[in-house]
């Protein structure tokens, strides 16, 4: 696992341009964001509605949830101030809502996580581990899910092929190129984000099959991919 502070997320400038163009150069964001929502309203809606959010970011994906249930008691974790501070304010005003300022590095090293939940979300974030830290990583949520509890990550993942892979990167620019004339951006504006989930050191995606197999592995059940548009996918599993 890279130091969180070796990271570009730790650099401000970096943590805003992804928030100003999060929507342009994450494939299906919006859609992925609402399959989410679709299996809270699916799975949750009768249970108690502890939520875990793991990577918080700006706080979107427990702003969503909270928008269809404002019941929810939520924990946003995220080693970036910046981004806790921008979900802090998207999120002022909602009650029940606790933030904490910690790494992966911290979740597995030094058991920031005293709690269990029924809910636990990530979103492009776990894929900044190596594969024997995702491994942990869904062994400890696991363990801090209720019985009947649900994980879901939405993430990058990497392609099995090499040419499955050409595939998926042509889809991606596709997918910006389409967004960026549509707000008459400059068409190569962004065309390096589709080398840095692998190039950069900080990145560190797994094969879905992988992932998938580590969730069993972990003791999940029902585990599914529940969307997937190239390397950009939804999945998740049930504690028993």
């Amino acid at each position: 696992m890279t130091d969180f502070d070796k990271t570009n997320w730790a650099r401000p400038e970096f943590s805003k341009q992804y928030r100003d163009n999060a929507d342009i150069y994450i494939v299906e964001r919006r859609r992925m964001i609402e399959i989410m929502r679709s299996f809270y309203r699916s799975h949750m809606m009768n249970k108690n509605r502890l939520v875990l959010d793991l990577g918080c970011g700006d706080g979107i994906l427990t702003g969503s949830l909270l928008e269809i249930d404002s019941s929810i008691s939520a924990t946003l974790i995220d080693p970036s101030e910046d981004m806790l501070s921008k979900a802090r304010e998207r999120l002022q005003g909602s009650d029940n809502v606790n933030f904490i300022r910690a790494s992966f590095q911290d979740i597995l090293k030094v058991g920031v996580l005293q709690n269990d939940f029924d809910f636990i979300v990530s979103s492009l974030a776990i894929h900044h581990l190596t594969t024997a830290e995702k491994i942990t990583l869904y062994k400890m949520i696991h363990s801090h899910l209720l019985p009947g509890g649900q994980f879901i990550n939405i993430d990058v993942i990497l392609a099995p092929t090499d040419g499955l892979e050409e595939w998926y990167m042509n889809l991606w620019h596709e997918w910006m190129n389409e967004r960026k004339a549509a707000l008459g951006l400059e068409r190569d504006l962004f065309d390096d984000i589709t080398m840095r989930y692998k190039a950069l050191e900080e990145n560190k995606p797994d094969m879905l099959d992988v992932q998938l197999k580590a969730l069993k592995d972990a003791g999940f059940m029902e585990v599914d991919c529940y969307y997937k548009y190239g390397i950009f996918t939804v999945f998740g599993g049930r504690k028993e």
